[in-house]
């Protein structure tokens, strides 16, 4: 018996699911970093390998695609508003917001964290960015008027943190010069 095998995209360590294939990818949980599996992935496979923290638990907790691939994640970016916006605007509700001061604009808005969470699921990120900020985190405990932005290499959503749950709205980015990273304004 072989010790690794990829079976339907997943990446099998002595017969854990230590990971799984992500376009010209392997992602690994990092408690499975041996030079056996690394050297399998790189030179025999000729994948990159990205180890990445919780993918075991993830995939061990069933967060798989309905082809039997790992679910893939979206980063995400918390957006807060600005320390000098009018104070007014701050932890109300969506419908308050538009009504005294129209829809939400990213002008008035900075990010406090960009980066890659465990989860795609909004109320799993309301709760991570309460209780157990992740490293980078700069921002207060996310709360109405925040907004959540998971994007990927094919675009992205906005979610407004609202008086229960999140409403997805229209909020463009400003800008950015062509080939530059968006910058956190802290």
């Amino acid at each position: 018996m072989c010790n690794i095998q990829i079976r339907s995209n997943r990446i099998l360590y002595y017969g854990n699911i230590a990971g799984y294939l992500s376009r010209e990818k392997a992602v690994v949980d990092p408690m499975f970093q041996t030079n056996e599996l690394e050297s399998y992935l790189t030179e025999k496979r000729g994948l990159e390998v990205d180890w990445k923290p919780g993918t075991f638990e993830r995939l061990a907790a069933g967060t798989i695609d309905p082809e039997g691939n790992a679910a893939l994640l979206k980063r995400c970016r918390v957006w807060q508003l600005a320390p000098e916006v009018d104070i007014m605007m701050k932890f109300i509700s969506y419908d308050t917001l538009t009504s005294r001061f129209g829809e939400p604009d990213s002008a008035s808005y900075q990010v406090v964290y960009d980066g890659e969470v465990e989860t795609n699921d909004l109320e799993a990120l309301y709760t991570k960015f309460n209780l157990d900020h992740p490293p980078g985190y700069q921002g207060h405990s996310l709360s109405m008027s925040d907004v959540l932005e998971l994007y990927d290499e094919n675009g992205c959503a906005f979610y407004y943190c609202d008086t229960c749950g999140f409403k997805e709205i229209s909020f463009q980015e400003p800008q950015q010069e062509q080939g530059q990273e968006p910058q956190m304004n802290l």
